[in-house]
This record gives structure tokens, sequence and C-alpha cells, in this order.
């Protein structure tokens, strides 16, 4: 594995964030725009999105589970863990449940675009809740990042060099 990351888990948990994203955008676009010509190509496009991040969910989380058993952390920072495993595993299933539906619904027809669309809503809220709770372990707690340089402690902030360059601001 490469040295500066700890784990894989980063690499692919952005996936099924901004596939979710995606798959609301074009299907919200495809449900009110309905007489658009483009219409049917984008719900089409929302559709395999969604599929994609399912796809992804599952490998992102297969590799937060090796994070979560595998990443050194403290009483505190293993319940933030614990509430986004959860978060986690709750939306995975719940993500994998409308991607079968979805599926089994193209075949037969049998599910209206906006009761599609405000199901697919539900999955994204649940996706940025889960994706908060995770960088919370980052930026809060500092799970599966390297250690900062030792600083003395009120060291103030040292200035950047901006290469002499002149700001068109003033301070």
């Amino acid at each position: 594995m490469i040295e500066i990351i700890p784990n894989w888990h980063p690499a692919f948990v952005h996936f099924p964030i901004v596939l979710t994203t995606v798959a609301l955008a074009f299907t919200a676009i495809g449900t009110v725009f309905t007489n658009w010509s483009y219409a049917a190509q984008c719900m089409m496009t929302g559709r395999w999105m969604l599929w994609g991040a399912a796809l992804f969910a599952l490998i992102a989380a297969a590799f937060g589970w090796f994070a979560f058993n595998s990443v050194a952390h403290d009483e505190v920072s293993h319940a933030a863990m614990t509430l986004h495993r959860n978060w986690a595993l709750g939306t995975l299933a719940v993500l994998l449940a409308l991607t079968v539906l979805d599926v089994w619904s193209s075949r037969s027809g049998k599910m209206s675009p906006p009761v599609f669309l405000g199901l697919l809503f539900s999955i994204w809220l649940l996706v940025i809740s889960t994706a908060w709770h995770g960088a919370e372990l980052v930026y809060r707690h500092g799970l599966g990042v390297m250690d900062l340089p030792d600083a003395p402690a009120k060291q103030e902030a040292l200035p950047h060099d901006d290469g002499g360059h002149e700001h068109a601001y003033t301070y």
C-alpha cells in the first residue's frame, strides 16, 4: 500500500457521494422537464449514476470495514467511528434496496418518476449525512492522517511567501 495512505477507503468513498449527487441532479432534470427532448436521456443517466453509486458504495464499505479495524484511535474517536459505520451500513442497505427497486421497476415500469425522485432525494440525504460523519473522523478526530510536525503550542502562523506579488486588494 502507498505509505502516505494508511488505507484505501478515502480513495473510493467520494465516488458514491458524487455519483448519488449526479444521479439526483439528472433525475430531477428529467422529472421536472418531462417535455424536453433530452428528458429520457437525463432519466437514464440518473439511473446509471445510481447504479454506479451503489457499486462504489459496496467497494467503499469494504475498504471502510478494513479501516474501521485497522486505524489507530482512542475511545472518543472509536465512538465517532462506530456512529459513522452504523450510518454507512444503513445507508448502503437503503442505497442497494433503491438500486434493486430501480432495476426491477425499469423492467416493469411500475415506479413513477416523481416517486423515484423523492426516494433518490432521501438516499442522497443519507449519503450526505454519512459523509458528514466520515469527515468528522478526519477533520475533528484526525483519524487516518499523518501527524503534523512538532511545533510550539503558542507559535503564531507563519506568513505565506507570495513571491513578492502585489495583491489587488488591501488589508
